[in-house]
């Protein structure tokens, strides 16, 4: 039925009723204005964003205001005052401005960490930090991209080496020398010089909370990620909701709506009690919305990856005793020596709602980042926990990986969030691309086990090893399709996936679970293994940076009978644009032995059989050569070795 009369209807109802129209009108009208005035404010990203936090995750009431946002606001973020001045905001120094043609490289003491050094990219009392050597160049430059397009710039990076500081200092990156003498080349996880690289971490934290700064710890395999903006239509419906939720007494109690939802400073501020606020490599879910992981039920290690500090007397006291305790042992390992003197206590809560708890000396009060949007290298590119939680994720951190610094940059890339420079994507010789082929039953049908997992794989390496052929001889890169897999990989035993996870069966894997990145994208010795084959991966088309001219420029191939006419190894096409490739042709004797002896180096293994020592299970890239090839770790410590 309609309302013939709309205004009466209102008129006859209970109070309760009149109150809820009431709100729900007026929230409309001052949201409407809110939203209006904050889209065409013209202002950037960060001060264009005022915040409405509920006070269930705060100590303190927030204040919340609506009205006009401009460059000269300043924000009140759960009960924190965010001071965005324009005045302060042009103290800081531009990122990306270039020390002017000609000029001459400062002295090496100007770039010695100080407080006013540190100070001249301090905002709101906060600086985010991170550090590295030369060989992580190219992260360091993608975790300053990702924050600077997201108009963050209170960054520094410290440099350990010379190189990396006059490099970074000629891209007008804000950096700092922190004097130690690395070595420019990538040290490689757990070696003697990265637990060094560890200590150094410690020492920053150390050096920098006397300064009085809130700090922002982050490691250099690490990228914050641009969120999506939510237009002004969304924004408005969301306005709706939120004041129909307030006048029918339903207030979510972790509700967090920006207009624009990408800084991450403004979730670390829900927390102005936190001292220390820390990742972790939880990977079961403790909370299915934003608020800071369940401490009682999150296990897992305390990962320093992302690391928020307060200059509190309890956070100062503690990395005092943690660079201490690094120092005089060299073998401790920086977050298993965190995680050790972090939890001498852990409990009581600090409070009912915040989620923070007590910890360390019974004083200091810690709070872990929820791991579905401060995200592992597990929640983030096997689980996809934000998406099936339907949060939206501030940072992944590349943990729970295979394949070294390689195969970090891979994954970054399968996430199409590392930036590259243009000519990764026009290369000499062009790309080969190809849709693989997979039978239903080999991805649905059946039980998911080890036989199970194997035959879908197998039926994948095959295909790939005919693509990798193809783009061997026509000297093109190949883009890797995506790969599907039944089972996780880890490093220890599991049942094929870890209990209490989101993990989806079947999903796409990243391309380490089952090849040797670093192996593929390493300079083999021609004689031996044939010339190289480049690899991309499988987002690589769907870029934003691929230029449209590469994806305008392309070529069917057939693969045609050897002899046939037009079929042979060539680049050259025929006139409806078609290439035409024979099926035998990587069966030349002396080609194919050195490409068989490269394809052996690229499969990998998966891991692990939990009742088996060794766990292992070798992937054989020419399984399908050997009858009865079966899915089975070597019996024998003769029989652990690669296929041959």
């Amino acid at each position: 039925m309609g309302w013939s009369n709309p205004f009466k209807e209102v008129a006859t109802s209970r109070p309760l009723f009149l109150t809820i129209y009431a709100t729900v009108i007026i929230g409309l009208l001052v949201s409407s204005f809110y939203v209006f005035s904050a889209v065409f404010s013209g202002s950037n990203s960060i001060s264009s964003s005022s915040w409405i936090v509920s006070g269930a995750n705060a100590t303190e009431s927030p204040s919340i205001s609506f009205h006009p946002v401009s460059d000269s606001s300043i924000h009140v973020v759960a009960g924190v005052t965010l001071d965005n001045t324009s005045e302060h905001r042009e103290s800081l120094q531009p990122i990306w401005k270039a020390p002017a043609p000609g000029s001459k490289m400062p002295p090496l003491e100007t770039f010695k960490l100080t407080k006013e050094l540190a100070g001249k990219r301090v905002k709101d009392n906060v600086i985010i930090v991170t550090f590295g050597n030369f060989a992580f160049m190219d992260f360091i430059l993608s975790w300053v991209k990702h924050l600077s397009d997201m108009g963050v710039d209170n960054l520094l990076v410290g440099a350990m080496d010379i190189k990396l500081l006059e490099a970074l200092y000629w891209k007008g990156v804000p950096v700092f020398d922190m004097g130690s003498h690395m070595s420019t080349v990538d040290v490689g996880w757990g070696s003697p010089t990265f637990h060094k690289m560890g200590r150094e971490k410690v020492i920053l934290i150390d050096s920098f909370l006397p300064f009085g700064f809130e700090l922002l710890m982050c490691d250099t395999d690490m990228v914050w990620l641009k969120r999506h903006r939510v237009n002004m239509l969304t924004s408005v419906i969301y306005m709706f909701v939120w004041v129909l939720g307030i006048a029918m007494f339903c207030m979510h109690d972790s509700v967090l709506m920006p207009l624009a939802v990408e800084n991450p400073l403004p979730y670390l501020a829900r927390f102005p009690e936190a001292d220390v606020l820390t990742s972790t490599d939880q990977v079961a879910p403790t909370v299915v919305d934003d608020r800071l992981d369940d401490w009682r039920l999150a296990g897992a290690a305390y990962n320093i990856g992302i690391f928020h500090w307060r200059p509190t007397p309890s956070s100062k006291k503690l990395a005092k005793e943690w660079k201490e305790m690094l120092i005089a042992d060299d073998k401790i390992w920086d977050q298993n020596g965190f995680n050790e003197i972090v939890r001498k206590q852990l409990g009581p809560s600090v409070d009912e709602d915040s989620g923070l708890v007590y910890a360390y000396d019974g004083e200091l009060k810690l709070g872990l980042l929820p791991a579905s949007i401060f995200c592992s290298g597990h929640t983030y590119f096997v689980q996809a926990l934000y998406e099936q939680l339907r949060l939206e994720p501030y940072a992944v951190h590349t943990t729970f990986q295979y394949g070294g610094t390689e195969g970090k940059r891979h994954r970054l890339r399968e996430a199409k969030v590392f930036y590259d420079p243009p000519e990764y994507y026009d290369t000499p010789g062009g790309f080969l691309t190809f849709k693989p082929h997979i039978p239903k039953n080999l991805m649905l049908d059946g039980e998911h086990n080890f036989d199970s997992h194997f035959a879908l794989v197998n039926y994948q390496i095959k295909q790939i090893r005919t693509a990798l052929a193809i783009a061997s001889l026509l000297g093109r890169t190949l883009v890797m399709p995506p790969l599907w897999c039944r089972l996780d990989r880890l490093w220890f035993g599991h049942p094929g996936i870890l209990p209490g996870t989101l993990t989806r069966q079947p999903f796409i894997c990243p391309l380490d679970h089952v090849f040797e990145v670093n192996v593929m994208l390493k300079d083999l010795p021609v004689e031996e293994f044939g010339p190289d084959i480049n690899i991309r991966e499988y987002s690589f088309l769907e870029n934003p940076y691929m230029p449209q001219e590469v994806k305008d420029s392309w070529l069917d191939v057939h693969l045609c009978q050897e002899g046939s006419p037009g079929c042979g190894v060539s680049n050259s096409t025929n006139p409806a644009g078609i290439l035409k490739f024979p099926k035998r042709s990587t069966e030349e004797t002396e080609t194919e032995e050195r490409f068989r002896r490269r394809m052996k180096r690229y499969t990998g293994i998966w891991c692990c059989v939990g009742d088996h020592r060794p766990g292992h299970i070798y992937y054989d890239a020419y399984w399908d050569e050997k009858p009865g090839w079966k899915a089975k770790p070597p019996r024998t410590p003769e029989e652990d070795h690669p296929p041959l």
